[in-house]
Order: C-alpha cells, then structure tokens, then sequence
C-alpha cells in the first residue's frame, strides 16, 4: 500500500528538491503551505494541498489526518522548536508513524550558534517521541551561492564574512536525495539514525571561485573577504531580518574558527554513490550565475 507523506516547508530549497527525487515513486504527496497563493505549483506536481502554519498548532490536524511519514521542516527563527513542538504534537495526535526531520550541522546544546541550539532541542524531542525517526544535519548549502548570483553577474565577484574557512559544503540535491531514500526504505531500517551529510571534500571560498570559474568558460570569479559588520550592513539593507543576521554571523564565526571544517562519507553510505561536487554544482548552476552580455 502507498504511503502518504507530508511535506512541511513545501515551497522550500529543500522540500522542492525533496519532491523532486520522490518523483514516480510509490508515495503519495500532501504538502502544507501557509499561503494558498503558493499552492498551484505544488499541486501541478500532483501533491494533495493544506493550508497550516507551524506558529499555529490549531491550523495543523486536518493536513496529518492520514499521514504516514512527516517531512519535518521548520524555519529558521527564534521560533523553531516551537514550530517543531508543534508539529511533533500533531503527528502524534493523527497516529503518524515516522518522523523524517531536516536539522543543521553541528546541532548541539553547546552549539557556537542558536540555530544549533534550537535544533538540539528540537532533535532531543525528535528522539523521545515514541515514533519512528531520523534526523538528517546537513552541512553548509551549496545552493548559498545562489545567493551571489547579482555580484556575480555584474561584477564577477562575490563577498563572504567567512575568510580563508574551510566547510565541506553539500549540494541540496543530495541532501534531498538522503531524504527520499530514508523514506523509501520504510519505517525500520532508518529508524533511530541521525546523519551528518556533507559534500565530498572541505573547500575554501577561493577553492569555490575557482570552480565557478572553469564552469563559466574561464570567466574570472573572485571571492571577497569582508567583515562581520560589512556583511551584516549589507544584509540588513537588503531588508533580512535581525535574527537572521545574527544567525548568519553566528554560523561565520564558528566556520572562520575550523567548525566546518570537515566531511563525512554518509551520503555515500545512504545513496550507494558519492556525493555532488562544487564542479558539478558549479556547471549545473552555471546559467545563473551569467549575465545575458556573456551569451
């Protein structure tokens, strides 16, 4: 019989990539949207749509009626374990079997950084909760960079607080991929795991610069060092908020300190293939980061 899986944070980098490697598959898709307005795509995709909100437990029954497996994603704010607590409640309220729950890199009571912090708290809930369970804490994004494509594009350079770090960053692809095949697998054979998922090898930022570069035809890219508060006047500008400001500078910090600096081989064990390279995301990628001048 097919099993129903919700998918939390459905219009995400992650729950997108999730849908697309369940594609096909023998699962049947319901995701939950805080936002009708969102909805139409996720439905082109053949997922069943409910509107609810992590911020508000009463929004939540109706979309775990029926539930099997949960994709749990949470937002990143001061929130989040609140936001997980509640759907944790949910879930188990709606006899759902297994929880699948995307955490951070590093999560920790002692954590340098309060996104790490929460997540413990969260995860620690995760692992009591009397269902089925796996915890995937993936590493630094590549899809991050995406982020730069506007300097990029105009500039040919891009500007980080993180120094000469080193983070063996992971492409989002392959964090979707471990997700899927988690759920896949079916309630046992993952049940209890927490995974460390990073990319093939620990790069610097000017390591990164150099690939961006081959895959755009030799198109210089620089990478930028700037300060803490440099990055944190550019991203206010740009209207994110303090939290997450802080957030960020927390996570550059602690990668500037050799936190990040570090892989693991599990995507390898989980998918039976090696994870994508800053090569393969780099040529994947590399229509977004050229301006139409280039073509």
């Amino acid at each position: 019989m097919s099993r129903t899986v919700l998918i939390t944070g459905a219009t995400g980098t992650v729950s997108t990539a999730l849908m697309n490697a369940l594609e096909g598959a023998d699962v049947g898709l319901r995701a939950l949207v805080r936002d009708e307005s969102r909805a139409h795509g996720l439905r082109e995709r053949g997922a069943e749509v409910f509107v609810g909100d992590l911020d508000d437990a009463r929004s939540l029954p109706p979309a775990f009626e029926g539930v099997h497996d949960l994709w749990l994603l949470t937002p990143n704010s001061p929130r989040a374990s609140e936001n997980s607590m509640n759907a944790v409640w949910a879930a188990r309220q709606a006899g759902v079997e297994r929880i699948v729950r995307l955490s951070v890199v590093g999560a920790a009571h002692d954590a340098p950084n309060r996104s790490g912090r929460l997540h413990a708290l969260s995860d620690q809930e995760i692992e009591r909760c009397g269902m089925h369970w796996t915890i995937l804490r993936p590493h630094w994004f590549m899809q991050n960079l995406l982020n730069e494509t506007g300097d990029i594009t105009a500039t040919g350079t891009f500007s980080l607080n993180m120094a000469s770090a080193r983070v063996g960053m992971i492409d989002v692809r392959d964090i979707a991929e471990c997700a899927a095949r988690v759920l896949l697998d079916g309630p046992d054979r993952h049940h209890g795991e927490t995974y460390t998922l990073t990319g093939p090898r620990s790069l610097t930022f000017d390591e990164v610069a150099g690939a961006l570069s081959r895959a755009l035809l030799g198109r210089p890219i620089a990478y930028l060092p700037v300060s803490d508060d440099a990055k944190r006047k550019t991203l206010l500008g740009y209207g994110v908020p303090r939290w997450i400001v802080d957030m960020l500078e927390e996570y550059a910090q602690a990668y500037v300190s050799g936190w990040g600096d570090f892989t693991t081989d599990t995507v390898a064990t989980v998918l039976g293939h090696p994870p994508r390279d800053i090569a393969d995301f780099a040529r994947d990628h590399a229509a977004a980061f050229t301006s139409p001048e280039d073509n």
